[in-house]
């Protein structure tokens, strides 16, 4: 090491003796709980704070409204409903923000305050277009498989068609299809539809 490197050395060490963290209790839990002061950056959606329940029928609301089928489609889901969720969070802390104090200690804390606002005004446009990202991949890989799911749906009905001009039964599960009987059904009666109105 050369002398200049160990100057260097000794400084950072000494220097590093005058930040050594919060030392009472109070000021390490404090310390401790920074990077979940609003969770909007966090992995974990819900906070401490929140209600289970309510982020329970939240992600369900999510569910029921996209119908996921299989994992991809199931996380994305999950992705845009906690999107969701942390920009629900932003508006209940802007609105606690502002209303929490009468008008004349707003103007006297509207300094302080315009940061905290700004902060959460980034973490909202960041949250906003994270949920228009996901929520159109979700859309177009929901698209992609209604429409893989069409075609394979029409190729039963084919298959079913020529087996059965033949006198025989065809089976979709013979050949890996895992079709409801309810969803052959209502693709049969679209492509009847679908003809008849063609006629």
């Amino acid at each position: 090491m050369s002398p200049h490197e160990q100057i260097r050395a000794e400084i950072n060490r000494a220097n590093s003796q005058h930040s050594t963290g919060p030392k009472t209790v109070a000021g390490k839990l404090r310390s401790s709980q920074n990077a979940i002061r609003h969770g909007l950056t966090s992995q974990v959606a819900l906070m401490s704070t929140e209600d289970p329940q309510v982020y329970e029928r939240h992600l369900k609301s999510f569910t029921d409204e996209y119908n996921p089928m299989g994992a991809t489609e199931a996380n994305l889901v999950q992705l845009l409903a906690d999107t969701a969720w942390r920009l629900n969070r932003i508006v209940a802390i802007e609105s606690r923000l502002l209303t929490e104090t009468g008008y004349n200690q707003q103007l006297a804390a509207l300094e302080a305050q315009s940061k905290i606002l700004s902060n959460l005004s980034l973490h909202s446009q960041r949250l906003s277009r994270q949920f228009e990202r996901t929520a159109a991949q979700l859309t177009e890989l929901q698209q992609t498989r209604r429409t893989q799911e069409k075609q394979d749906l029409d190729n039963v009905l084919d298959t079913m068609e020529m087996y059965k001009s033949k006198g025989e039964t065809y089976r979709p599960s013979d050949d890996g299809f895992v079709f409801s009987e309810l969803q052959i059904d209502q693709r049969r009666r679209a492509r009847q539809i679908a003809k008849a109105s063609a006629a």
